[in-house]
C-alpha cells in the first residue's frame, strides 16, 4: 500500500465575494521533499498557505496530513507544522528568547527541551547577544531569524516557509539554503515559497507553479525548462506565469518614457 504524502491538496478551492481566489488546487509534498510553490502577485498562494494553515477554511475540496483531513484534528495537525509567514508579526515587547519559550509552551514541550533547543538555536541563528533583548528592537533579519527558530523547535515533520528569505543577510541566506537541503535529507516535507527563483532552482526537488487560482506546472525545475523550452528556469517560470516577452515589455516601458 503506498504511504500517504505528509500535505496533500485535494481539489482546493476558495472564491471571495464570488471571485475565484484559487481553483481546484492539487499537490502533494511527500517526506524528504522540498517543493516550491511558485506564483506572481495575486495568482492564490497566500490563499492556499492560508488554508493549509486553518487561517482559512476552502469553500470545496480537502488538506490532507498523512491522509486525514486537518479539519478533524487542527490542534494535532498544528503540532505537526512549523510555520514561518511572509509578514513578521511578533510580540515586540518579548525578548527572543522569551518568544521561543511561548511558542515551546504552546506546543506543550517540557521546561527543560524547550531552553536546550532555544538557547542552541539562537546561538547558531546568531542571536545569543540579543537572546534577552526586547524584540521589538531587533531589525527585520533578526526578526525572521526569531521565527524560523519558533518554527523548528518542536522538531516539525511539515514546515512551510513564506518568503523566508526577506530581510536576511547574504550569510544567513545561505544558511537557510543548506537548512532547507538537510530538512529534506532528515525527512521533513517542506513546502518553500519564494519569488527568489535561484534559490527555488538549488534546493528544491519540485516546483508547483500557480497562475490565475490554477496549477499550471508541478514538475523538477529542469522538467519546467524541458516544458517552455527555456534554457533558464526564470525565463520558464515567467512564460508559464505571465504568456509575454518581458524582455520586449520592458522596451516598450522605456520607449513609452522617453516618447
Amino acid at each position: 500500500m503506498r504511504e500517504a504524502p505528509v500535505l496533500e491538496l485535494d481539489r482546493v478551492s476558495r472564491s471571495y465575494r464570488g471571485i475565484p481566489a484559487i481553483r481546484e488546487v492539487s499537490f502533494r509534498v511527500g517526506a524528504g521533499e522540498v517543493v516550491g510553490y511558485l506564483g506572481a502577485n495575486g495568482s492564490g498562494k497566500s490563499t492556499t498557505v492560508k488554508i493549509i494553515t486553518g487561517l482559512l477554511q476552502p469553500d470545496d475540496g480537502r488538506v490532507l496530513y498523512c491522509g486525514w483531513n486537518i479539519r478533524e484534528d487542527m490542534t494535532g495537525f498544528r503540532a505537526a507544522l512549523g510555520y514561518v509567514p511572509e509578514e513578521a508579526h511578533v510580540y515586540t515587547y518579548l525578548s527572543g528568547m522569551e518568544y521561543l519559550e511561548l511558542a515551546g509552551r504552546l506546543r506543550s514541550m517540557s521546561e527543560a527541551q524547550i531552553a536546550f533547543r532555544a538557547e542552541r538555536l539562537l546561538s547558531l541563528l546568531g542571536l545569543t547577544d540579543w537572546r534577552h533583548s526586547p524584540i521589538g528592537l531587533y531589525s527585520k533579519g533578526m526578526k525572521q531569524r526569531v521565527l524560523i527558530a519558533a518554527a523548528l523547535l518542536h522538531d516539525p515533520s511539515l514546515l512551510i516557509f513564506d518568503e523566508p528569505l526577506s530581510g536576511l543577510d547574504a550569510t544567513t541566506a545561505r544558511l537557510f539554503r543548506n537548512l532547507l537541503r538537510e530538512l529534506g535529507g532528515q525527512g521533513k516535507a517542506v513546502l518553500y515559497i519564494s519569488h527568489v527563483l535561484e534559490v527555488v532552482e538549488q534546493v528544491c526537488d519540485r516546483v508547483v507553479v500557480i497562475t490565475k487560482g490554477r496549477v499550471v506546472a508541478d514538475a523538477s525545475p529542469a522538467e519546467v525548462r524541458a516544458l517552455t523550452g527555456d534554457v533558464e528556469f526564470e525565463d520558464a517560470f515567467a512564460r508559464l506565469v505571465e504568456g509575454e516577452d518581458t524582455v520586449e515589455v520592458a522596451r516598450q516601458v522605456v520607449a513609452a518614457v522617453r516618447g
